[in-house]
């Protein structure tokens, strides 16, 4: 049961489930917002609210997605398609920067971006926690050393325990984009959002060359494996179309591609549900969204 300090509001008090353990990189390929994590206690899992169930390895490990940001692709398989990624300089380096924030030194990786080696071969740490995603993986906030509570309790999350977390840390560096999800509380959201804007103002990592509001011209697949930097669902979503029109590189299709996917997306400032298409603007082989990616609230599934 959740202990109540002063007022119970969503946006002042926050309880999401504590699990202890520790990291592994090592046999992994760990990217920018996603890693391997095994719990002292692994059926603690068990007590990650539903409806999905997180999936775990013979020996307890998970593989986290870090809530509320997205790190370019290192390695993406588009339906249809064989695997792809992001301009490699900032998607290697929230990868780097992600393994390095945890702990691990001396990150070694084979040509498939395979962990071969790292010192050490753990890395102790905790995960804040409110579900699984679909596909099995615990959506979390990741921290480093010891939790600030017992593992398999709820604890009360606010703005400055999620300065704490790597999803922080990926924000203020520039590394990361603002990817929100309905299960995550306001007060958090504007704590990440803060960060954000910050690294944007400072020109920090990625926001330089960052093409989502701006505009990225696309002719192919290579445009958004090479140059193009946007937002990594805008990426996957485009990714998908090109792979489907096997060699067609026109877009005039792709507003009505992203109508046949169940994105559903709040625009905050509107107070609105919508879709996906919506925020997206396509002129020619253009393609830009019209909304700040902090403004957008995308619907878990």
């Amino acid at each position: 049961m959740l202990e109540v300090r002063g007022a119970h509001t969503e946006e002042a008090v926050v309880g999401m489930l504590v699990i202890e353990g520790s990291y592994r990189i090592t046999g992994a390929r760990p990217d920018g917002d996603s890693v391997r994590f095994y719990p002292a206690d692994p059926a603690q899992w068990d007590l990650v609210p539903g409806p999905h169930r997180v999936q775990r390895n013979s020996t307890g490990g998970a593989q986290l997605r870090l809530d509320g940001i997205d790190t370019l692709e290192t390695h993406y398989i588009p339906a249809h398609g064989r695997e792809t990624h992001q301009p490699p300089p900032f998607a290697d380096a929230a990868a780097d920067a992600l393994t390095r924030w945890l702990g691990f030194t001396g990150v070694e990786r084979d040509a498939h971006g395979t962990v071969t080696a790292s010192e050490p071969d753990r890395a102790p740490g905790f995960v804040l926690t409110r579900g699984a995603d679909l596909h099995g993986r615990c959506v979390a906030l990741a921290g480093r050393g010891p939790a600030p509570a017992p593992g398999g309790r709820q604890h009360f999350v606010d703005a400055a325990l999620v300065q704490r977390t790597a999803n922080f840390a990926q924000l203020a560096d520039g590394l990361a984009y603002p990817t929100y999800y309905t299960k995550l509380f306001v007060e958090l959201r504007a704590a990440m959002t803060a960060a954000v804007q910050e690294a944007r103002t400072a020109a920090n990592g990625l926001w330089p060359v960052d093409l989502t509001a701006t505009g990225a011209k696309i002719d192919g697949l290579v445009s958004l494996t090479e140059t193009a930097v946007v937002l990594p669902k805008l990426f996957r979503r485009l990714a998908d179309y090109l792979v489907l029109g096997a060699g067609d590189p026109s877009l005039a299709g792709f507003k009505a591609f992203l109508d046949q996917r169940p994105d559903r997306v709040l625009i905050v400032s509107k107070g609105q549900f919508t879709t996906l298409s919506t925020v997206v603007e396509v002129a020619d082989q253009t393609v830009r969204m019209t909304e700040p990616p902090e403004n957008l609230v995308f619907e878990e599934r």
